[in-house]
């Protein structure tokens, strides 16, 4: 249950202010059609999840337990620096034709691909003995993320101090990267 939770919390506060938010946005505001940009994020969030938690079943079990978390906490620390990387818009795909669903679900997909929370959740599937739910805890956080700013669009981002979650999220991420690599070496 552990990894749910983490990975739900680390992808959430990862995405905060972050490119998939800002080109979720743009496309929202581009097609004005909430149900099929929605439905795109969730597409794009489930299949960068299942990917990174089923590569996460495929390497743990070659791994020893202090290797394991050893790259659960170079996953923690990846996603922690992230945040304090100022984010430049991505590119809106303006050139993109085939409509708010799949411009949506392809887009996000590909900007999310090698992201700092696909990352964290193939860091957590290493780890844990569930992937599942390192894939379950890490869709929802992401779409909970992005959800909320297609249907508020901009007076959400805002009302939010997103410097300051990305610097506090950032903060709590690399203590607990720092916590677990230590604990790793067995230096804790």
């Amino acid at each position: 249950m552990d990894a749910l939770l983490i990975a739900l919390l680390g992808c959430l506060i990862g995405e905060i202010g972050d490119k998939s938010q800002l080109l979720a946005l743009a496309l929202a505001t581009r097609f004005n059609r909430n149900g099929a940009v929605i439905a795109g994020i969730v597409v794009a969030a489930i299949a960068n999840a299942a990917i990174s938690a089923t590569a996460g079943a495929y390497i743990g079990p070659m791994l020893g337990s202090d290797a394991r978390l050893l790259f659960l906490a170079l996953s923690l620390l990846f996603l922690g620096l992230g945040l304090f990387w100022p984010v430049k818009a991505p590119d809106p795909l303006d050139g993109w034709k085939i409509g708010a669903f799949l411009t949506t679900a392809l887009g996000l997909f590909i900007l999310g691909f090698g992201d700092g929370p696909q990352f964290l959740i193939l860091g957590l599937a290493t780890r844990t003995a569930d992937p599942a739910l390192a894939a379950i805890g890490g869709a929802i956080g992401i779409i909970a993320a992005c959800v909320p700013v297609v249907l508020l669009r901009d007076p959400l981002l805002a009302a939010l101090p997103i410097r300051a979650i990305r610097l506090c999220g950032g903060g709590v991420l690399l203590l607990a990267g720092a916590i677990t690599a230590l604990s790793a070496l067995a230096l804790l």
